[in-house]
């Protein structure tokens, strides 16, 4: 059964231009290519990134978050109360205001005591500043060795700067051993990448990154067994252009190095929208949906890693959507906001206000630990005349 899966899943119409048989990409006469089998070392290697990951963050990281300022909150502990964490755990994090009426009512708590056990029970489950900092050391790390390491793998290489060039004599291609060695890393990466999903920082856009993480684990693949090396290096090298940026920005933001992060944005933002909305769409799909057919006629292959190219692509859309958001809020208020994909540290007394603001627009009467319009009204009048209103200074 075994046999004729395998016979099945590398049929040569699949993975190779029609008239090309693996027999022809053997290796011979001194010339290497590349063998599906030669990807199998990427499991252990990834195995290993992840004990370099877990070493560099004890030794390094940590104590470099400490040397540049970060700090993590101190967070008040919830108090057990099994009715409340059976539904926090099971029908919702963010209960409705009825919702938190009738648990406040079970538990014999005030509706104002409810609120604040949920909500620093969320904040129990946010991850640390310290692993926010660790998480974008390492990728930055990553992703800055990748970029040049690959910029100089590539920068002698004249399908670098002529993409046409990736399908010339294709698929008879030899294989470059530093070629294969930064392919190999980037696919040990992002394996890696999948294997610590459960344990990572779960943003907003966690279901995009999912996506993301198997699609380039495929293309890497598919573009490797298939000799399609040329492109599939451009695809890589293109990418971590403005990778390693962001993650800088990330570790800026949490140190508080704001305008050092404000600056490293706006560059980042030009290099991700140039690279990911002009370059990948006018040069990587235009050569591989119109020049890589020139000399072979459409085949499976062509489809497949077409479409996983356009589904990059719509991926690139979506986060460049999110980045001109940060960039019109920077350009409003003159700082960089928060990123819009994370989840923040909710505080004792804004959350309580908004909650209250919430329940007089729903029309909630009064009731335990709600103040009453005209209460409500004089406490915010207050803080204005104070300076001190939540959402920012008001101005002297």
């Amino acid at each position: 059964m075994w046999s004729q899966l395998s016979e099945w899943i590398w049929q040569e119409r699949l993975w190779l231009p029609p008239n090309i048989t693996w027999a022809d990409l053997e290796d011979r006469d001194g010339l290497v290519f590349a063998h599906p089998g030669d990807l199998l070392v990427a499991l252990p290697l990834a195995l290993a990134l992840l004990a370099l990951r877990f070493i560099y963050n004890r030794v390094i990281s940590v104590p470099l978050s400490r040397r540049m300022g970060v700090r993590d909150q101190t967070r008040r502990p919830v108090q057990p109360n099994p009715t409340l964490e059976r539904h926090f755990l099971k029908k919702g994090r963010r209960p409705k205001t009825p919702q938190m009426t009738r648990l406040a009512e079970e538990c014999g708590l005030s509706l104002r005591q409810t609120q604040c056990w949920f909500r620093r029970r969320r904040n129990q489950d946010r991850p640390c500043m310290t692993k926010k900092f660790c998480e974008a050391s390492w990728r930055f790390l990553f992703y800055f060795c990748s970029f040049f390491g690959g910029l100089s793998v590539l920068y002698h290489e004249s399908w670098l700067w002529r993409p046409v060039m990736c399908w010339d004599s294709y698929p008879y291609q030899p294989l470059k051993l530093s070629l294969y060695y930064w392919y190999l890393l980037e696919l040990s990466f992002y394996i890696s990448l999948v294997m610590t999903l459960p344990f990572d920082i779960k943003r907003k856009d966690l279901k995009e990154q999912v996506v993301h993480h198997f699609t380039t684990i495929t293309l890497i693949t598919f573009s490797y067994s298939s000799n399609l090396l040329r492109i599939g290096s451009l695809v890589l090298l293109l990418h971590d252009t403005s990778d390693f940026l962001m993650e800088f920005c990330k570790m800026c933001h949490y140190s508080k190095l704001q305008r050092v992060c404000d600056g490293f944005f706006i560059v980042f933002a030009l290099v991700f929208l140039y690279t990911r909305l002009v370059l990948f769409p006018t040069q990587i799909l235009y050569t591989t949906y119109y020049e890589s057919i020139i000399d072979h006629g459409p085949f499976f292959g062509y489809y497949f890693f077409n479409g996983l190219l356009m589904l990059l692509q719509l991926l690139h859309v979506f986060w460049s959507f999110l980045i001109l958001r940060m960039l019109y809020s920077f350009t409003q208020k003159g700082k960089m906001e928060k990123d819009v994909r994370s989840d923040v540290e909710e505080s004792e007394s804004s959350e309580a206000e908004a909650e209250e603001m919430r329940s007089l627009k729903n029309g909630v009467t009064c009731g335990p630990g709600i103040v009453s319009p005209n209460g409500l009204r004089s406490r915010v009048a207050g803080q204005l005349a104070n300076g001190q209103a939540h959402g920012g200074h008001v101005a002297s």
